[in-house]
């Protein structure tokens, strides 16, 4: 007998950061403790924070998260349409978590029709296996200018037929006219499929918006689904968006380990941040190219990037380059994750103008290794040892690094593979496994190689924890009964 096919229901914004990513992680994992089988989706995501699914593809990190809520193993389909800009050339288009084509701007409108049919195969696919798809819209819901052709917001709620609730962040400001305005421009055939909103971020009494909720459900005829309070806790959830990056961190008046990280701009995969930043004998500083490394720093971490050889010239332009050979040369601790990995090396070519024209950059020369740039992307997922740890993570890049300190390998892969570089003083690392930070046992190294405290954190077990509380967290806030009602 077919399994009937499973109820979907899309959360479109009045704008980017509005919490959509967030909402649907909670969602997921409050309906999965229901015991529904529950698959997260979005049509259409731009990130450059992408993640590794078990079949050798990727999806956008947000869907990563939202499939652990739902515990669940990532799938291509759960994110069919990934963007990632990668400077000069426009945005790699990813299609059902492979390399599809490279475009700019417009030449990806004119595209976009043509990526619709893979849309709705990868939905159809996961409704196939579920019992609830949760759809997560992409930008701002009134986006009227992008309405022909779009596969991310209404464009695929009318073809495929979704009912839409619509998200509004209070915390930003002007709520009421972002949500009553949403209604005002969008044509009446999309407003047809919304039924309700929520406002999100809510902080202080919520007696005094209630007057709030009352007005825009009048002015939009639009259900009230919820008034959601601030979540603090989000913090320890991996965030998807570059916007994180700008937040000023915490202060931790106890951390004795200062890691700096500059933050160029191209920069992906910064969630390898995250469970440095949960540390709290770690202080994070995020400097860009042009201010100057502190004088009290630990370690220099260059994280990934997506266009290598323009974030090299970005900081080199700006002198900081300057202060990290003379950080090194006086002994300080150097590490480079994949594009930074390839940028502390003595070149990095790219014959076939993947980034560009074809060109040869000189590195930081801080490991004598030579990077060639080619168009074959690894996409897989790894475990091994460093550092006489254990850790697991995945590879995601474009390149084959060699050299001298390569035979000194980063690590050893558990499919005998080496991995990475390391200089004869061992102060300076580069490696190509991402998310190696999440590995209690390598990071506790880590913190102890630099002069700190074993690290007595378990951060995979703190992000469940948190999924958790972030379900109860709705469930108190949010009629999940009346939402899983309006799917279909």
């Amino acid at each position: 007998m077919e399994r009937p096919l499973a109820r979907a229901l899309m959360f479109q914004g009045t704008g980017s950061d509005v919490g959509k990513s967030l909402l649907v992680a909670g969602l997921a994992r409050a309906f999965t403790l229901r015991g529904l089988k529950v698959r997260p989706f979005k049509p259409q995501n731009m990130s450059n924070n992408a993640a590794v699914t078990a079949d050798g593809g990727e999806i956008g990190r947000a869907q990563a998260l939202q499939a652990r809520a739902a515990r669940v193993p990532l799938s291509v389909h759960m994110n069919p349409v990934l963007l990632k800009p990668q400077g000069e050339t426009g945005a790699q288009v990813v299609v059902q978590g492979r390399v599809h084509a490279t475009a700019k701007a417009a030449a990806y409108q004119g595209m976009k029709p043509s990526l619709l049919p893979f849309v709705l195969e990868s939905f159809d696919r996961l409704k196939a296996e579920a019992d609830l798809v949760l759809v997560e819209g992409a930008g701002s819901a009134s986006e009227v200018n992008l309405r022909a052709g779009d596969i991310a917001n209404m464009g695929f709620a009318r073809a495929a037929d979704v009912p839409v609730v619509v998200i509004g962040d209070i915390d930003r400001g002007g709520v009421i006219a972002s949500l009553v305005g949403t209604k005002a421009v969008i044509d009446a055939a999309d407003a047809v499929l919304i039924k309700g909103f929520i406002v999100n971020r809510f902080r202080g009494d919520p007696s005094l918006f209630s007057a709030g909720m009352d007005l825009i459900s009048r002015q939009t005829g639009w259900a009230a689904l919820g008034l959601v309070p601030h979540f603090g806790e989000a913090i320890r959830l991996p965030a998807e968006d570059a916007l994180a990056l700008a937040a000023p961190p915490a202060p931790k008046p106890g951390a004795r380990i200062k890691i700096c990280v500059p933050i160029l701009p191209h920069v992906s995969n910064f969630d390898d941040l995250d469970p440095l930043d949960a540390e709290p004998s770690v202080e994070m500083r995020r400097i860009r190219p042009h201010e100057t490394l502190p004088v009290d720093t630990d370690l220099v971490l260059l994280i990934g990037s997506k266009a290598t050889i323009a974030d090299l010239a970005a900081l080199k332009a700006e002198g900081l380059h300057h202060d990290i050979l003379a950080f090194a040369r006086r002994g300080g601790h150097v590490m480079g994750l994949c594009g930074g990995y390839q940028m502390l090396g003595e070149t990095i070519a790219d014959p076939d103008g993947i980034e560009g024209e074809a060109k040869i950059a000189r590195g930081l020369g801080l490991l004598k290794v030579h990077t060639v740039l080619s168009p074959d992307k690894r996409l897989v997922e790894v475990d091994g040892v460093a550092q006489g740890e254990p850790f697991s993570g995945y590879e995601m890049h474009m390149g084959v690094t060699t050299g001298a300190d390569a035979e000194r390998p980063f690590a050893m892969l558990s499919d005998g593979r080496p991995d990475g570089a390391r200089s004869a003083s061992g102060r300076v690392a580069g490696t190509y496994v991402h998310g190696l930070f999440a590995s209690d046992a390598f990071r506790g190294g880590l913190l102890s190689s630099l002069g700190g405290a074993p690290s007595q954190a378990a951060y995979e077990r703190g992000v469940e924890e948190t999924l958790d509380r972030l379900a109860a967290h709705l469930a108190a806030h949010l009629d999940l009964d009346l939402l899983l009602s309006l799917a279909r």
